[in-house]
């Protein structure tokens, strides 16, 4: 490659001019919701940030001590014409127990407060997972049930990140949307690469909720709750404006769509992929639909959340090379 064409290429991904600069924060204020607020920490585009999530039990939680979200972070340079790039490079677990449960206020199966039924709710019960961070794996002792414990494999994941959504809003932590939010895809994983849309001037980024591990939809309403270190590689994509949150890693891309109903969040995670397809791939609109139809796949991220949360998957061997 000559030096002009890796020029050219490094100001179309919008490459920073200067070194990139590495940042060890220690998050000390978790916030309830997600909006333009004073940044905690100001970083420029290329930036590597070192860090940790913020943790409490789930009998805080129902408490309405929830630690909140790390953040905002302010990118400097970033408008609303340009798109968030969040790299997870790395993600462990530094707890050695993880939290689950059940409750009646948050599910996909069982009676909650906004899907009331003619019978008792399911009764509130933690789970304590023993995290063994060097084989990354955890385990669950089930004294009532015939196999009386499970080890699983971990696969660390950020429920929640985000950018501020638009205009004044002031919008919960746990709800998903067009800004990010509480998506609680367990694709938003170490090596994953995540594109958020941006509202403001400098972004301001948040992130949080880990899972040691987490099943499609989170049907419980909980993954296995706990704490971790994370390393983001952060950029911007000068020029570019996406409407819904994108990811990808080694083998898809994909389009994260959360609303209610779920059929609504499939709807909107396929039409963007389609049209992601066709803008920037050359992709015919109907060929691509047509192509996605056959080899797309979909996650369902989350059933319990205020949206409901829809990953379409597109696989990257059938993109023009």
């Amino acid at each position: 490659m000559t030096r002009r064409c890796l020029v050219f290429l490094l100001f179309a991904l919008g490459a920073p001019s200067a070194i990139a600069e590495t940042h060890k924060f220690e998050p000390t204020i978790g916030f309830q919701t997600y909006k333009v607020r004073e940044p905690v920490l100001r970083i420029s585009p290329g930036d590597v940030l070192e860090t940790h999530t913020l943790y409490s039990t789930l009998f805080e939680q129902r408490e309405g001590a929830w630690p909140g979200e790390v953040g905002p972070i302010y990118i400097e340079g970033a408008t609303p014409e340009d798109t968030l790039v969040i790299k997870i490079v790395r993600l462990r677990p530094n707890l050695a127990t993880g939290r689950s449960g059940t409750s009646a206020g948050y599910a996909a199966l069982t009676q909650t407060r906004d899907t009331p039924m003619l019978h008792e709710p399911v009764p509130d019960q933690v789970y304590i997972w023993r995290i063994d961070r060097d084989e990354m794996t955890a385990t669950l002792d089930m004294p009532k049930s015939r196999m009386k414990s499970v080890e699983v494999d971990l696969v660390p994941m950020l429920g929640r990140l985000a950018t501020a959504p638009s205009g004044e809003q002031a919008i919960a932590g746990g709800v998903p949307y067009n800004f990010g939010g509480n998506m609680d895809s367990s694709l938003a994983r170490e090596g994953a690469t995540v594109y958020l849309p941006i509202f403001h001037e400098g972004a301001y980024f948040y992130f949080g909720d880990v899972h040691a591990l987490q099943g499609d939809g989170e049907i419980t309403g909980t993954g296995i709750e706990t704490s971790a270190d994370v390393t983001f590689e952060i950029d911007v994509i000068k020029g570019r404006s996406i409407d819904w949150p994108r990811l990808e890693n080694d083998d898809f891309i994909m389009v994260a769509g959360s609303v209610r109903p779920l059929m609504d969040a499939y709807r909107i995670a396929h039409v963007e992929m389609v049209k992601w397809l066709e803008s920037e791939y050359g992709f015919d609109r109907w060929e691509a639909m047509q192509l996605f139809s056959q080899v797309g796949e979909a996650q369902i991220a989350n059933v319990v959340d205020p949206n409901y949360t829809v990953v379409s998957k597109f696989p990257k061997k059938y993109l023009p090379r």
